[in-house]
């Protein structure tokens, strides 16, 4: 009987689970959209910036101020999150910038840092050339033809079959079918709990 109860119970319990996740990832979708048009400018320079809520002028940003502000726009601060995580297990994340210790105004907005966080808090799915696979709010990382790793947004806007990204490249925020131009180096789900979010 108390089998029975759970699994009814839990069976109960994945519709409004799935509605939550649902309507976050609407929010960050809401967000990275919120940003084409608006975030004009590539521009990787390092600034000072408040912690937590941090951001660089909303007009220019890299491609992971897409997914940090995305992100903020459905309620979680990655900087805060990144910084956190950062301070709790550095040794885990890249060491590729000569630093001893988390900068709150940098360490978010580095994709290799991303990269570490959603996989440490997020899920690691398969990296595929089949585009459904890739789901509205995914993220997925490339490696450039020059090296350089890249970071966007799996929006819900399909072309020919494939899934249009959320990114900036260069030219500011757009959303275009580059899916499988560059790459592709990563593949993460990253839906927090309320209390993860918040920590």
């Amino acid at each position: 009987m108390g089998r029975l109860l759970f699994a009814f119970l839990l069976l109960v319990s994945l519709p409004a689970l799935a509605g939550e996740q649902s309507a976050f990832v609407q929010k960050v979708l809401e967000g990275g959209y919120a940003q084409v048009g608006t975030t004009l400018f590539y521009d990787s320079s390092y600034q000072r910036i408040a912690y937590p809520g941090g951001d660089v002028s909303i007009y220019r940003g890299v491609c992971s101020d897409v997914v940090v502000r995305a992100y903020r726009h459905a309620g979680v601060d990655l900087q805060l999150l990144v910084h956190r995580d950062m301070e709790e297990a550095f040794t885990t994340y890249p060491r590729m910038w000569g630093l001893s210790h988390p900068d709150a105004n940098i360490d978010h907005r580095r994709v290799p840092n991303l990269v570490v966080f959603f996989a440490r808090h997020g899920q690691s799915l398969a990296v595929s050339t089949d585009a459904r696979d890739y789901h509205p709010g995914d993220i997925v990382t490339w490696r450039l033809s020059d090296g350089h790793a890249h970071i966007g947004l799996v929006s819900d806007r399909v072309r020919d079959g494939k899934p249009l990204m959320i990114h900036n490249i260069g030219w500011g925020a757009r959303i275009e079918d580059v899916l499988f131009d560059y790459t592709i180096t990563g593949h993460y789900r990253y839906v927090p709990t309320p209390q993860a979010s918040s920590r």
